[in-house]
């Protein structure tokens, strides 16, 4: 619509405010309890105009076709300035200073010290470790309650008082560090006056000599932007960039502040390498490198290339794996190569391939949330990825149907319409009996299904064992519960489905993601713009771009097999060396190797996997028992305590390169530092290495690699740096420069061999652990919000101090069974070894069930978890262990 602004003339979208029609004039208004991302409120009425003779507050009036407005007039301008002066009035003279909003708007409006008063002495809250308040600043503005509440989600602020004595507060009152407080710091972002700010960093200062580096984050798969702002070589602050494909602003506690491992006094910074002592030793780089270099040849000498295998990281850039794949083929000669989505997702590359034909999920995230009907199973994005989980609640709260489907009360399924709780291990047969229902209902797409599918009588032969009543028994879920379920995913017009870990995570977790997709297939909600298809919500920041990479033991970069002459001769002109045709060894195989004394040089880059692996005391015999175990690491973690070299790495705020989030963009890393002493990138350590053996493995620079990465994968072949440096992010498939890459799959076939939807008949089968009379307890393990993954980034920051240990969630009436109290420290048991937890009694799981985070290593949650894995990907079965608790000592 067109809208006249002092005189111009100036075109809007319909529904835009006269605030917005005054910025696309070119003009600017205060707008004090404003921000773009928040509903409108006009309380501060400092954006006043005047709009067919009325003087409005141009945030809260709508633009309509053909309105004058004026802003330029001397009245009006007065009485913006009135408002300002009024809020400032109950101020003290300080609120001017320094470069935030309020401060900036007084030197524009000519308002000075002298209009301010001396504050009423309301006091300080500097109890959190990322926030302090200022009550004598804050102009009960409400922007930070609203984002609390509308962007993030948790409700956590409220405005307390009245009159000029109304200030922000916690909403259970008290301190703000004993609040419901997640810390993603939206609320200093939005903070016009500087009542709220970063420790250390007064507000606005941050637009004063900084450096502004745009990176992706290194913790979650979500992939937010990120602007990081560094001073004299440290991170001033870390900001969520406002055009952030996925985060639009938003970010978590950790991608905003967990950045405080970068200076920790334990950090590497030289090679160490283990003496005579028996002690590790700093030594030069050339030692090191020699050292391993030798170990290799001789290893390849006397057993064969296949007594050398590698851990890549899933922290690593995708242009660092890349490399290190291609080194273990090309300088090595073997396909030993594994990354830790054989711990999280295999079963999800595993599981959509078949079903569809890509390793990745179906739909870009911007289309899942314009779902009606949202399905998630198995995560608390509320806590593992915060900034989906936030912009999820937003749909949710703004009228999308939820079903949860996990056996905690957590994060979204206190927001759900139906929560299915599950035993843990049914998901196959909760699933089964979801598509039991859609089929006996007729809540199926029967046009799909006759022309874009296969398997639907295989299928139905197997959901005809899978009644309400009968997954009922086996699962725990009510049947009413089950079919309510059903038919709210099968009447939604766009149903979307969100998984994480604990469908993965099991004995038979690619059969849970097949039966799981079994559900979007029966609707007809892929590819075809009815639904928004399967999507796996990925754990680390680069672990779908680690398996799209090609580390992994059966699969080459753009996932051709190895087995696949095709996909091989490719690899083999672009390397110009002749591969190994035979699938390598997986890390739970490597470990195994190691204790049999067939495998002599193990290089784990990133990884953690004496405390991150399951089984761990079998992980740590495999350790020592291997001859030359390499650590590439940032501290000196339980693996590099244990390893015969320790290389040195950089983190991901001091790389070059790219990664792959959770719904397949590429987006840029850029380093904000140096890496710290004699730390180095993992892409220059591989360099180095294969240097120290000889070896060029050409690709120079990162955007080589990932130019290299684009012939042997085609998939990959229209991204570059240059397009991500120009475009931001970038969705794989995308074999061309010159168009975009797909972020809807399967518009017009299927990846499988037959171009349909493969449906899979699969029969529930129990998990590999049962409780019993000696273990009658189960135990679940997953991620806390504080936290993440062995927690040895995030316990070197603040965030300790909202998470200090590891907790053991159990049900109340498990509590006084076994005479614990809340704080108690357990002793808990599995047939497999012992953890040491902090006992936290809550309601949030199901009687004999137990919930714990593994991000302490003193903690040795993973020495509990047993030796059973997926039976197609040996993904751990981290979800179902049988436990038992040994009396509390307190």
């Amino acid at each position: 619509m067109r809208v006249t602004v002092d005189g111009r003339p100036v075109d809007v979208p319909g529904g835009a405010s006269l605030l917005a029609a005054v910025r696309a004039a070119g003009l600017g208004v205060p707008a004090l309890c404003h921000d773009d991302r928040l509903t409108p409120v006009g309380s501060c009425r400092a954006c006043s105009v005047r709009l067919d003779g009325r003087v409005v507050a141009a945030c809260v009036t709508p633009a309509a076709e053909g309105a004058e407005v004026t802003v330029e007039e001397d009245e009006v301008r007065a009485l913006r300035r009135d408002a300002v002066e009024l809020i400032v009035s109950v101020l003290p003279p300080y609120a001017l200073e320094g470069d935030g909003e309020l401060a900036r708007t007084c030197r524009e409006l000519g308002i000075g010290p002298e209009s301010a008063g001396e504050g009423a002495g309301r006091g300080r809250d500097d109890s959190h470790p990322f926030v302090r308040l200022d009550r004598d600043l804050c102009i009960a503005c409400g922007r930070c309650v609203r984002m609390c509440a509308e962007v993030q989600g948790t409700f956590a602020l409220t405005l307390t008082g009245r009159g000029s004595e109304t200030v922000v507060a916690p909403g259970t009152g008290g301190l703000w560090a004993d609040s419901d407080c997640v810390s993603c710091g939206g609320c200093v972002d939005t903070c016009p006056s500087g009542a709220l700010t970063e420790p250390g960093l007064p507000a606005g200062s941050w637009l004063g000599p900084l450096a502004r580096t745009r990176t992706t984050c290194g913790y979650c798969g979500v992939g937010c932007a990120l602007d990081v702002l560094t001073r004299d070589g440290e991170v001033a602050a870390v900001r969520p960039a406002a055009d952030g494909p996925v985060n639009r602003g938003h970010a978590c506690v950790k991608g905003r502040f967990a950045h405080g491992y970068l200076r920790a006094a334990d950090r590497l910074t030289r090679p160490l390498l283990r003496g005579p002592s028996g002690r590790l030793e700093p030594v030069g780089w050339d030692e090191a490198l020699a050292h391993v270099a030798r170990g290799i040849r001789d290893a390849i000498g006397e057993a064969g290339p296949d007594s050398v295998a590698a851990i890549s990281s899933a922290r690593s850039t995708n242009e660092e794996n890349y490399l290190l794949q291609k080194f273990m083929r090309v300088v090595v000669g073997t396909n030993n190569v594994d990354n830790c989505s054989r711990l999280c997702h295999s079963p999800s590359a595993a599981g959509l391939t078949a079903a569809f034909g890509l390793a990745g999920g179906t739909d870009a995230f911007e289309d899942v949330e314009r779902a009606d009907c949202l399905l998630v199973v198995g995560a608390n994005p509320a806590e593992a990825h915060p900034v989906v989980g936030a912009r999820l609640l937003r749909r949710v709260l703004g009228g999308a149907r939820l079903i949860v489907a996990d056996p905690r009360a957590v994060g979204l399924a206190r927001h759900a319409d139906v929560h299915l709780r599950p035993r843990p291990g049914t998901n196959v047969a909760l699933f089964n009996g979801l598509a039991h229902v859609l089929l006996a209902e007729g809540l199926i797409d029967e046009d799909f299904l006759r022309s874009r599918a296969a398997g639907l009588p295989e299928l139905a032969a197997v959901l005809d064992g899978h009644t309400p009543d009968r997954v009922a028994g086996i699962t725990g879920v009510p049947a009413a519960d089950l079919v309510a379920a059903a038919r709210l995913y099968g009447r939604a017009a766009r149903p979307a489905i969100l998984y994480g870990l604990g469908v993965t995570e099991h004995l038979h977790g690619t059969d849970g993601v097949r039966t799981l997709a079994n559900l979007a297939i029966l609707r007809g909600a892929v590819g075809t713009g009815r639904g928004f298809g399967v999507n796996p919500l990925r754990g680390q920041n680069n672990v779908q771009g680690a398996s799209d990479m090609g580390a992994l033991p059966d699969l080459l970069p753009g996932y051709g097999k190895v087995r696949d002459p095709v996909a091989r001769g490719r690899a083999e002109r672009v390397w110009g060396v002749r591969l190994p045709d035979h699938d390598g060894l997986r890390i739970p195989e490597m470990f195994a190797a190691a204790r049999a004394g067939d495998l002599r040089v193990l290089w784990i880059v990133g990884e953690d996997v004496a405390t991150t692996d399951p089984d761990a005391n079998r992980v740590v015999e495999a350790l020592e028992s291997c001859p030359l175990v390499i650590s590439q690491e940032l501290f000196l973690s339980e693996t590099a305590r244990r390893a015969d070299v320790v290389l040195p790495a950089a983190s991901w705020l001091e790389k070059d390169g790219t990664f792959v989030n959770f719904d397949r963009r590429f987006q840029r890393v850029r380093p904000a530092l140096a890496p710290p002493g004699e730390a180095r990138a993992d892409f220059g350590i591989v360099h180095a290495l294969a240097a120290a053996l000889g070896a060029d493995l050409g690709c120079p620079t990162p955007a080589a690699a990932l130019a290299e990465c684009g012939r042997v994968a085609p998939v990959f072949a229209g991204i570059s740096h240059d397009r991500l440096d120009r475009e931001g992010a970038v969705p794989w498939p995308c074999p061309e420069a010159g168009r975009p890459g797909v972020s809807r799959l399967y518009q017009d076939r299927f990846a499988t061999a037959g171009g349909l939807a493969e449906l899979a008949a699969r029969p529930y089968l129990p998990p590999g652990e049962a409780a019993d009379d000696d273990y009658p307890l189960i135990l679940v393990t997953g991620r806390r919000w504080a936290h993440y993954n062995s927690g040895t980034m995030t316990r070197r920051s603040g965030a300790v101090e909202l998470d200090p240990v590891d907790h053991l969630d159990l049900h109340p009436a498990d509590a006084a069974r076994a005479g614990v109290r809340d704080g108690d420290r357990l002793l808990v048991e599995s047939r497999h070894g012992q953890a040491t937890l902090t006992a936290r009694i809550t309601e949030e799981v199901l009687r004999g069930q137990l919930f714990c985070a593994f991000h302490f290593a003193a903690s040795r949650v993973n020495a509990l978890i047993s030796g059973h894995a997926d039976t197609v990907t040996s993904c751990p079965e981290y979800k179902v262990t049988a436990v038992r608790l040994r009396k509390p000592f307190r």
